[in-house]
This record gives structure tokens, C-alpha cells and sequence, in this order.
């Protein structure tokens, strides 16, 4: 955990903490509905976490799943997370959530068009 300041122009960071993956034991997200930032990471003791937005909350699980599947492949508890967001592969990741909702939008709008041009008698 890294402890951020700034003095004048000059930007300090201190490192108040350090974890070890292989000690981790779990990631909750607490609420997997809700747009919330805050997650607990449960080591040999519980440390209540706020991430800066809840779209880096989900991309710290993602690393961290990562890691762990590239580099220790234990049992390792990500809760409280919706799954869609956890899965870069997925069509609702947030690299391509943005076509998807372009893509519904305009998939909404030529129905509309058709229904538009078509004659009910």
C-alpha cells in the first residue's frame, strides 16, 4: 500500500504496507450491484480497500486473478464481483462496452425506422 501526498509541485509516495500474493487469500468485492469502490482483501487479517472508481477496482481483481493464474495457479476467492466484469474475453469487459451499447443503440433505431416505414391498414 503506497501512502500519496504532495508537497508544492512535487508529488511523494511512501510505501506504508506490502502483501504477497501468495498470501492472499480472498478479494471482496462487498456489493457486485452496486458502483461502490470499496473491497476487502483478506490476508492473515481483513484490510478494508477503496479503489479511486469501481471500474479500478475491477481491473486490480482482473491483475491480480492474472497473476495469480500466471504465476502461483492456487485456489484464490474473488467474491462479490460480477463475473462479466472479471472476464477481459468477455463482450461486457469494459474494453468493448462501449461498441456493445453502440451496437444496441443502432440495432434499437432500425427497428424503429422499420416500424416507422411500415403501413398498418
Amino acid at each position: 500500500m503506497v501512502k500519496h501526498w504532495r508537497v508544492d509541485r512535487e508529488e511523494k509516495y511512501e510505501i506504508v504496507e506490502k502483501w504477497f500474493l501468495k498470501d492472499l487469500e480472498m478479494i471482496d468485492g462487498k456489493e457486485a450491484d452496486t458502483d461502490n469502490p470499496y473491497f476487502d482483501m483478506h490476508f492473515h487479517k481483513v484490510y478494508n480497500m477503496e479503489a479511486y472508481s469501481c471500474a479500478s477496482k475491477y481491473t486490480f481483481a482482473r491483475t491480480l486473478n492474472k497473476l495469480n493464474a500466471m504465476y502461483l495457479k492456487k485456489d484464490f476467492k474473488i467474491v462479490n464481483f460480477d463475473d462479466t466484469y472479471l472476464n477481459e474475453d468477455s463482450i461486457w469487459s469494459s474494453s468493448s462496452r462501449d461498441f456493445l451499447i453502440v451496437m444496441r443503440v443502432c440495432f434499437f433505431a432500425s427497428n424503429l425506422l422499420c416500424l416507422s416505414l411500415c403501413r398498418f391498414s
